[in-house]
């Protein structure tokens, strides 16, 4: 082992007592030069596994709710519908900085190796679903609230394991192959599921039990502590109050989506302004706590830390707007592009999935080669020029037709997952080495809070922003289209009239909702021309082209802005300030307080 690695194991945190502590045990510790690709790969897998599961479910929830007898196009279900994909998002966003939290006091590898086994337990209970209606929907919730409190506890410690495991010039490739496979599973997971959906719903859950079954085994024989451990008290106080804070907002947010007394969205819900408001003041609650506690689980004096505040914002910002574009691009190519290539409705999910791979293979190709390249130049740059990538190609998918040639749109998804690779991994190094080490399971958990409640709230965010873009249109569009396809001008009105959140939710689940938005009589009454006309392929996507193409430009400018941002808090690291206080900055070294 070399004189720099040696001294980089003060760096990340692990003490000498834990060097040798397993040998015994036959595991590799820190002193054998494969341990830390041990840890790597492991890790690696563990976020492969959580941030799929993540995904796999949006694309294969068409199948889901066949498979277990429920419509989802029912208002009634509309509940199940988002608490399907809610659930996971929500309890990971939720107790990712208490399992961070965790694993500094009891240990990291302890804490991640039991989090496979959660994670494996809920992938066992989901694709044993006994129930069908309502009750199997509520089964499927249950479970994948459990598949998120293990996939939290994954996610939390994973970049503590490898900033413990690897020194500082290694550590941004380690990071940057861990976080690349954290973003690219979410991305592989619409097409997993695509595909797997297609074979049988069931085997959307079962193709996780097999890898957390092995994964499980793997990390309980190849894993040992090399972080400090702090004992002390768990902060109940802080934990609850954050848990009740986040839990009511998102809940609300995603409440908000669903029309409410007239209007086309529920921002005006009591119930949900309540909801919006108490979540805020629980939040506020928690931040006081946090100042006055004596072991806070969330440590408000990491903030004070240039590099971890303007990356948290930059992570949050970023999570915001690729969940945005997956749920934007799911709509686009389900309920438009494909259809009106002659797709049946039925098919879209897979398609979707992989006509979407240009995003997956970008992110793939950027993100490893960005962690090496900024542990030689710096992490600034890259994190910053990442966003800014990702910016320009958001305005660049305002520039296409709704129905567009291919190439070009695989070519601006190919460039998006480029700048979101290029951003990765400099990002995250940067975040985790500029914390004191004994705090990184913390920090871990928070940036891990940020990116997760990022995509929970990309959900409302961008669902409302292209629900309000088409509120103004769309009930003209459907009025006038369906009165020159023959329909009565009574039932067109009638449809024209019902709020917009029914024609997303049918674009976004890949269904032509014609014989649900027409009454059965009134539709059987028409000539069978007109029948065939309103029920194939080509009039649902027309028809709806042009609101949604209205509302996408609400929503793509939206993300432009956020990538601006966070390109901007990227670059700031407080350098003048810390010049003006005699400390010095050099590069992108981390200024760490103790």
């Amino acid at each position: 082992m070399s004189r720099e690695d040696m001294g980089m194991a003060d760096a990340t945190g692990s003490t000498t007592a834990t060097a040798g502590r397993d040998r015994r045990a036959g595991r590799f510790d820190r002193d054998h030069p494969r341990y830390r690709w041990v840890a790597l790969s492991n890790t690696t897998l563990g976020m492969l596994l959580a941030t799929v599961n993540s995904s796999i479910v949006i694309i294969s929830l068409p199948a889901i709710f066949r498979g277990i007898g429920l419509d989802p196009l029912r208002p009634a279900n509309v509940g199940y519908l988002l608490w399907m994909i809610m659930g996971f998002l929500l309890v990971s966003a939720v107790l990712v900085v208490p399992a961070g939290r965790l694993g500094d006091m009891f240990g990291r590898v302890r804490i991640y190796n039991s989090g496979f086994v959660i994670f494996t337990a809920g992938s066992i209970g989901l694709s044993l679903d006994p129930l069908s209606g309502g009750p199997g929907a509520l089964w499927l919730i249950g479970w994948r609230v459990v598949q998120g409190v293990g996939g939290a506890m994954l996610f939390a410690n994973s970049t503590a394991i490898l900033t413990d495991a690897f020194p500082l010039r290694q550590r941004g490739t380690a990071l940057g192959v861990n976080q690349v496979a954290a973003i690219a599973g979410s991305f592989l997971g619409l097409l997993i599921g695509g595909l797997l959906s297609e074979w049988h719903w069931r085997a959307v859950f079962l193709v996780s039990v097999p890898i957390g079954l092995a994964g499980t085994v793997w990390s309980y024989a190849s894993l040992n502590e090399l972080g400090e451990r702090r004992r002390g008290r768990l902060d109940w106080p802080g934990n609850v109050t954050f848990a009740l804070g986040l839990g009511v907002l998102l809940a609300a947010i995603t409440y908000g989506i669903q029309p409410y007394g007239g209007h086309a969205t529920g921002w005006t819900n009591p119930w949900v302004l309540a909801g919006l408001t108490g979540g805020v003041a629980l939040l506020a609650a928690f931040c006081v706590i946090e100042a006055r506690v004596a072991e806070p689980m969330f440590h408000l004096t990491l903030f004070r830390i240039p590099q971890f505040s303007a990356g948290s914002l930059a992570v949050l910002l970023s999570a915001m707007g690729r969940g945005g574009l997956q749920f934007m691009l799911i709509i686009w190519l389900q309920g438009i592009w494909l259809p009106l290539h002659g797709f049946a409705f039925e098919d879209t999910p897979l398609w979707a999935g992989i006509y979407m791979l240009p995003l997956t293979v970008g992110f793939l190709a950027a993100g490893p080669v960005s962690g090496y390249l900024s542990d030689r130049y710096g992490q600034r740059l890259f994190a910053s020029g990442g966003l800014l990538i990702t910016a320009a190609t958001f305005l660049g998918l305002l520039a296409l037709p709704v129905d567009f040639p291919y190439w070009a749109f695989a070519l601006l998804l190919a460039v998006n997952g480029v700048g979101s690779g290029v951003f990765s991994s400099p990002n995250t190094s940067r975040v985790m080495s500029s914390v004191p080490a004994h705090q990184r399971g913390a920090a871990a958990g928070m940036r891990g809070t940020f990116q997760n409640s990022g995509q929970a709230l990309s959900i409302g965010i961008f669902f409302s922003l292209l629900i309000v873009g088409l509120a103004t249109s769309l009930p003209g569009v459907l009025t006038s289209s369906l009165e020159r396809a023959g329909v009565p001008a009574a039932a067109a009105q009638a449809v024209g009239h019902l709020p917009p959140v029914g024609s997303v939710f049918a674009a976004f689940l890949g269904y032509n909702p014609v014989r649900t938005l027409l009454p059965p009589d009134v539709l059987h009454a028409l000539p069978p021309a007109a029948q065939d006309r309103l029920t194939g392929n080509a009039f649902f996507p027309t028809m709806i082209s042009g609101p949604v193409h209205q509302g996408l430009v609400v929503v793509f400018s939206a993300a432009a802005v956020m990538m601006i941002v966070g390109a901007a808090a990227s670059m700031f690291d407080g350098r003048r300030s810390r010049a003006g206080a005699g400390t010095p900055a050099a590069g992108d070294a981390p200024v760490v307080p103790h």
